[in-house]
C-alpha cells in the first residue's frame, strides 16, 4: 500500500536487529519516522512494537543496523543522548521517583540551576505546561500517593517538558478512562500540529484508527506493512497482526453454577482504611462475578482488604464458611484465595529473577522440602504454565523482565494458577495486553469457572465484565449499589446508572 508523506524525516531505522540472549527481537527492521505526523506501531505481545520503539528512545542498543537522526548515523545512541536530540519516551511501566513530588517528577534531570537546583520557580513551570495540557494535577502531591492513571501523566507530562520532536508513546492509554483517552488524543494532534512526530504503542485498535496518520503492523519481530490509518479497518489489521483471521472476541459464556450453590466467598458492608465505605457482594464456585465501576470507585481497594492486603475497619468478610476478616495474604493463598494485581511490576512479578521464579513463588511452600526448594517441581510447573498459557519465547529461565508487558502477563497469571486456587480475583487482568492474547485469558476465565472455581473480575473495559461475567455488582464511591445479570443488560444502561447513581438506591447482596 501506499503511504502518506508528512513533514521531514526526523528518525531512521536501517536494518535493525535487537537481540535477547537467544531470542531474536527485532529483525532486519528499517523504517522512518517523519515530523508532522501520528505514527502507530500496533502488534501482538512479543511482536516487537514496544522494542522498537525502545531503539528509537535509544533504551535498547541494535545489535545491527543504524539509528540515523536529521540525516546522520548515530555512533552513541542512549536515553541521555538521545533526549538531548529531541527523542523522549513515556514507557508502558513508569519510572517514576515515588517520594519526589508531581513537579520534581516533571523536571527531574531539567531543573533551572543557579547556585544549586532552584526549586522555587517549580510550580510556576508546572504551571505553565499543565496549563496547555490540561491534566490538573496537583504539582505538590507525592507521586507514590496518586493512582496508576494519574502517574501516568505525570510521565507524559515529564517527556513535553523537554520540548521534544519525537514522543515514543507505550501504551500511554492503558490506566486512562475514557475521557482521558479523549484528552490524550487531543494532545497528540496537538503536538503532530506543531510538527512533533508521536510515535503510538498501542493495543487499542480504535483509538489507533481513530487517531493515526500511519500504522506500522509487526509481527514476530519483522515489519509486516506500514500503511495510511485512512486506508485500513480494524479487521484488517488484526489480520495482520495475527497472520490469520480472527475469531470471535470472546468465548462462549461458561454454564453458571446452581443457584442453590453455597457461596465461597462472601462480603457483607465492608468499610477499609482505603476509602471502601459499603460494599457488599458474593461469588459461588465455577462462578465469574465482576465489579463494574469507573476509575476510582473503590473496586480494587475492596479486593485487596478481601485478599489481605489493606485494612477492614467494619463489615463481613466470609471464604470457604469460615470468617476471613484479618487474614494475612499468605493465608489467603494458602487457603486458595489468589489475586492477580493490576500493577504487576509493584505487587506480582520480580523483574530481575527467571520465569520459572516468578511462577513458582507464590507456591513455594508446596514446593518445597525440609525447606529446600524442589527445582524439578517448580521447572515442571512453570515449564507446563508457560506453555499453555503460550509464553513468547517459552524460555522460563530468562529474567520474566526481558518479556514483553503482554507476557509478563502471562507469567502473572501462571504465579496465581501455579497456587491451584479455589478463587481468583482478577484486576485488571488484560491491562498492555494485545487483541490475540486478550482472547487467550478470556478464554482462560471461562476455563477456570466451567473447573469450578470462583472468578471476581475487575476490569474497566466494561465489555470484558458484561460479556464473561454471570453477575455483577455496580460500584461507585466506595459502595456497591446495584446488582445486575450481564447477558440481561444493555451496556449503555450500566453506563448510565455508573455516571447516574440514584441517591438512595438499595445495596444489592
Amino acid at each position: 500500500m501506499s503511504t502518506s508523506a508528512a513533514g521531514p524525516v526526523l528518525v531512521e531505522l536501517r536494518d535493525i536487529e535487537k537481540r535477547f540472549g537467544a531470542t531474536r527481537a527485532l529483525d532486519g527492521v528499517s523504517l522512518e519516522v517523519r515530523g508532522g505526523e501520528i505514527h502507530a506501531f500496533v502488534g501482538e505481545n512479543g511482536a516487537g512494537k514496544s522494542t522498537l520503539g525502545k531503539v528509537i528512545a535509544g533504551v535498547y542498543a541494535a545489535d545491527r543496523g543504524d539509528v540515523v537522526v536529521d540525516g546522520v548515523p548515530v555512533d552513541r545512541w542512549n536515553p541521555g543522548i538521545a533526549q538531548r536530540r529531541g527523542v523522549a519516551m513515556i514507557a508502558q511501566e513508569l519510572a517514576l521517583v515515588p517520594d519526589l513530588t508531581v513537579a520534581q517528577n516533571v523536571f527531574l534531570g531539567a531543573e533551572e540551576h543557579r547556585f544549586g537546583i532552584e526549586r522555587r520557580n517549580l510550580d510556576a513551570r508546572f504551571a505553565a505546561l499543565d496549563a496547555e495540557v490540561g491534566f490538573g494535577l496537583d504539582p505538590r502531591a507525592k507521586v507514590r500517593d496518586l493512582r496508576i492513571a494519574d502517574q501516568q501523566k505525570v510521565e507524559i507530562l515529564r517527556s513535553l517538558a523537554r520540548d521534544a520532536r519525537v514522543i515514543v508513546m507505550d501504551e500511554p492509554t492503558s490506566s486512562l478512562t475514557a475521557r482521558e483517552i479523549a484528552q490524550l488524543e487531543d494532545l497528540m494532534r496537538t503536538l503532530r500540529d506543531r510538527g512533533c512526530s508521536v510515535i503510538y504503542v498501542s493495543h487499542f485498535l480504535d483509538s489507533v484508527l481513530g487517531v493515526a496518520d500511519r500504522i506500522t503492523v509487526m509481527r514476530d519481530g519483522r515489519r509486516i506493512d506500514t500503511v495510511d490509518a485512512a486506508a485500513v479497518g480494524k479487521h484488517e489489521l488484526v489480520t495482520a497482526m495475527l497472520g490469520r483471521e480472527m475469531d470471535q472476541a470472546y468465548p462462549a459464556r461458561p454454564a453458571a453454577p446452581d443457584p442453590a450453590t453455597p457461596f465461597l466467598l462472601e462480603v457483607q458492608h465492608l468499610r477499609t482504611s482505603t476509602g471502601v465505605e459499603d460494599m457488599s457482594f458474593a461469588v459461588r464456585p465455577g462462578e465469574i462475578v465482576g465489579l463494574l465501576g469507573l476509575v476510582g470507585s473503590g473496586r480494587t481497594e475492596c479486593l485487596r482488604a478481601v485478599f489481605g492486603l489493606d485494612e477492614i475497619l467494619d463489615g463481613v468478610v466470609r471464604f470457604g464458611g469460615h470468617d476471613w476478616k484479618g487474614h494475612s495474604p499468605k493465608q489467603s493463598i494458602d487457603a486458595g484465595l489468589v489475586l492477580v494485581s493490576e500493577d504487576r511490576h509493584k505487587d506480582g512479578l520480580v523483574l530481575q529473577r527467571s520465569v520459572r521464579e516468578n511462577i513458582a513463588l507464590a507456591s513455594l511452600g508446596a514446593r518445597s522440602r525440609a525447606g529446600l526448594i524442589d527445582g524439578r517441581s517448580e521447572r515442571a510447573v512453570a515449564d507446563e504454565l508457560a506453555q499453555s498459557l503460550e509464553m513468547r519465547p517459552p524460555d522460563t529461565d530468562l529474567p520474566v523482565g526481558w518479556f514483553s508487558g503482554g507476557n509478563q502477563q502471562k507469567a502473572l497469571l501462571g504465579k496465581a494458577l501455579a497456587a491451584r486456587p479455589r478463587a481468583i480475583i482478577f484486576d485488571e487482568p488484560t491491562r498492555g495486553v494485545d487483541v490475540g492474547a486478550k482472547r487467550a485469558i478470556y478464554e482462560l476465565i471461562a476455563r477456570l469457572a466451567q473447573d469450578g472455581i470462583a472468578v471476581l473480575l475487575i476490569s474497566s473495559e466494561h465489555e470484558e465484565i458484561m460479556e464473561l461475567a454471570h453477575r455483577a455488582f455496580l460500584v461507585s464511591a466506595g459502595r456497591t449499589f446495584g446488582e445486575i445479570v450481564p447477558e440481561q443488560t444493555a451496556v449503555e444502561d450500566v453506563l448510565f446508572r455508573l455516571f447516574h447513581v440514584t441517591p438512595g438506591e438499595e445495596t444489592a447482596a
